[in-house]
Parts: C-alpha cells; structure tokens; sequence
C-alpha cells in the first residue's frame, strides 16, 4: 500500500509555530499527514486512539503510550499495549467505536480503505492524522511526526535518530558481509496460490537486505508481484523466507520441491511482529535474521540471477 508523495510528511512543517503560554503548556500546532490533510491541535491530546501497530508502538517509545485509550486488535507491541481498550480493526475503523471513547486524536494507516472514516472523524470535530508506515524511513519521520503531535518533540526526534544511527550501522554490517550472511540470494513469498512474491518496495526486503541477503526479485520495484515457479527457480533462491501466512505443507508440494532450497528445508516463517511491520526494532530482527542467514555456512553468495 502506497501513499502520496515522500514530500506531504517528509518535512513535518509545523505551519502554525508551536505556541506556549506564560506556564510552559503547549497550546497549538499544526501538521500534514500523509494524505496531505492539514491537522491543527490546540492542546496536547490526553486521549489518543492509534489504529496502526506501529504508530501505537511509537507513541509508548515516545512516552505518550499512557495516554492511549484506543488501539487496534493488531496492535500487539509492547506488552502494556495489550492495557488499552481494543477497538476492532483498523482497516477500517468502526468510528462509532472510536468517537465512543472521545479521542482528542486519532491516528490512522494511510490507506484509501480509511479515507472515508477519517472523514466522518473530523466531521465530529476529531482530529485525524494518517501516516503511512510501509518502509523503515517512514518509522523515523513518524517518530518525529508523532512527537510534535502529543507535545514531546525532543523524545520523538531522539527515538527518530537513534533508529537511523542503528540502520546505518546495520547497513554498513551489510554491506562488508560480516557475520557470513554475505548476499545469499533469497525468496520473499507472500502467497503461494497465487504465487507472490515480495520486491524491492516492501519492508521485509529491506530487512533481507539489512541482514546481508539478496532478495532475488529485488528488480520489482513493487512491493509484491505474482510471479511464476519457473521464474523463481531460474533465480535459484538459496533460503525461502514465508513473509505472509502460514502456507502449511508447503515443502511437501511435488511443484515446490524443485527448489532446493525447499528439498534441503531452508524455510523459515516471519513470525516476530518486529519482522513483520516496520518499528523501532527493526535493527534487531535484522541482526536475528543475520544469524539465521549465517547458520548455513554451506552457502556461498550468487550472482546477479535477473
């Protein structure tokens, strides 16, 4: 899912100068989501609904986790999320169930599944914020984002520079294929029927990439493609990473065991939300998919198999 253009967040312009009184409280502020929507706050809100998991996770590591009075069933991390009243799906929102618990903000997935509900949000004078959190830059601008909105822009822009400084690192780690991952070519599945697979334009492939692997259909810039059998194996995938269901059975399917990768049970399942969606922790899972990548010494990189 993609939303507008990098630019409708990548500032995070406070067009109206945060204000503050004779007694220090912050009074006003004004931002653009990534639908392009202006938002204004005139306080700090003290009850916010987040329907995203990872926004939810950025405003506990922001220190406005206590504030919560809303979350979506998926919102799983931290554990203390599981405190906060579960409000149904995000996708999208029952608003009845949300205007119910009087948010003074709501932050929404952008998507056009929740155009309509953010709409009837602010018809009830409910301020929306839809942020799009498909890749790790957008957890960083979020972070930064979501700070200004609850009144700690200096938390929101530490915790948005501490996981930049870990994905460079990791990006360096990568790059001098330490820890003998050392671009080992590997398959993003998402669905098997159909099959798709995931490209360049997903997170999970960065996370490949972060760990040291190769994602074999990093030429799509999309985030997944149906792709054919006959394609994959002509990649020859070393390692299948299931980044979608559980696909049960998989590795005994006649048409799958053409792969080696799968003969030799080279599979393993993204289960850990932090290899899942783009978060603060997303340095971490990369380290732990490093090590998995590396517990097959018996691998040795390819080349380019586009």
């Amino acid at each position: 899912m993609r939303g507008p253009p990098l630019r409708a967040i990548a500032l995070l312009v406070a067009s109206l100068a945060a204000c503050r009184s004779a007694g220090g409280s912050f009074t006003a502020v004004g931002l653009q989501d990534d639908a392009g929507a202006y938002v204004r706050l005139d306080a700090v809100p003290g009850r916010i609904v987040s329907l995203n998991p990872t926004t939810t996770e950025l405003l506990f590591a922001i220190g406005a986790g206590s504030r919560l009075v809303g979350r979506s069933r998926a919102c799983d991390y931290p554990p203390a999320a599981a405190e906060v009243p579960d409000l149904g799906d995000g996708f999208p929102p029952v608003v009845e169930a949300v205007a119910a618990v009087r948010p003074d903000l709501v932050i929404l997935y952008h998507s056009a599944a929740n155009a309509a509900a953010a709409e009837r949000l602010r018809e009830l004078g409910i301020p929306v914020l839809r942020l799009r959190t498909d890749r790790l830059a957008d957890v960083a601008r979020a972070a930064r984002l979501l700070g200004r909105a609850a009144g700690t822009p200096r938390t929101g822009d530490s915790v948005a520079a501490t996981l930049e400084a870990q994905l460079a690192h990791e990006r360096r780690t990568a790059e001098r294929g330490e820890a003998g991952a050392g671009g080992i070519p590997v398959l993003l599945l998402a669905w098997d029927q159909p099959v798709i697979a995931l490209g360049a334009g997903s997170f999970a492939s960065e996370l490949i990439e972060l760990a040291g692997g190769r994602n074999v259909f990093a030429d799509l810039a999309a985030p997944s493609a149906p792709v054919s059998l006959e394609a994959i194996a002509a990649r020859e995938p070393e390692i299948v990473v299931l980044a979608g269901s559980e696909m049960p059975g998989l590795e005994r399917r006649p048409e799958w065991r053409t792969l080696r990768a799968i003969r030799e049970a080279r599979v393993v399942r993204l289960t850990e939300s932090s290899s899942n969606r783009p978060s603060p922790r997303a340095p971490q899972a990369a380290r732990s998919l490093r090590a998995w990548l590396a517990s097959f010494p018996e691998l040795k990189p390819s080349g380019d198999s586009r």
